[in-house]
C-alpha cells in the first residue's frame, strides 16, 4: 500500500503517532516520538524506551499505528515490521535521535512496512479501507 505525499508529511511533522502491537493477546500502545517516513512504503521508527512492544514484535511482526494528531492525518497505518540493531536503518535512527537529544541512546531501529490504511475520519467512511 502507498502513502500519499499528504500522509508521509503528516506523519514527518507530528511528533507523535500510537503504535499498537499484540503477542499472546494482550494489546498494547505506546507513543513514539520518532516515526518518520523512509519512502511511500515505510516509516522509520526508533525504539529509544520500547520493553513489551519490543517484546511483542519479536513474537509478531504485526503492527498498527495512527498519529497523535488524527484531524491532520486520520488514517491507521497496518503492516509489518522488523528490527533492525545494526546496518544502515539502524545508523539513521541513532544519528537522528542523537541530534534531537544527545542522551538518548537509540536501542534499534523499527522500520513499518505499511501493508493496509483504513480511514479514522468520523462519519459513513470511518473504518473503511483506503484503496
Amino acid at each position: 500500500m502507498v502513502m500519499s505525499m499528504e500522509m508521509m508529511d503528516a506523519i514527518e511533522k507530528d511528533n507523535v503517532v500510537f503504535l499498537s502491537t499484540c503477542a499472546d493477546d494482550i494489546p498494547n500502545v505506546v507513543p513514539i516520538g520518532f516515526a518518520r517516513p523512509v519512502d511511500d512504503q515505510t516509516i522509520l521508527l526508533v525504539d529509544n524506551y520500547m520493553n513489551k512492544t519490543r517484546k511483542n514484535m519479536e513474537k509478531n511482526p504485526k503492527a498498527s499505528l495512527v498519529l497523535r494528531d488524527a484531524s491532520k492525518c486520520p488514517y491507521q497505518f497496518k503492516g509489518r515490521v522488523e528490527i533492525y540493531e545494526s546496518g544502515e536503518y539502524f545508523d539513521d535512527a541513532v544519528d537522528w535521535a542523537t541530534s534531537v537529544m544527545s542522551k538518548l541512546s537509540p536501542k534499534a531501529a523499527i522500520i513499518f512496512k505499511v501493508e493496509e490504511i483504513f480511514s479514522v475520519q468520523p462519519g459513513p467512511d470511518a473504518g473503511k479501507k483506503v484503496d
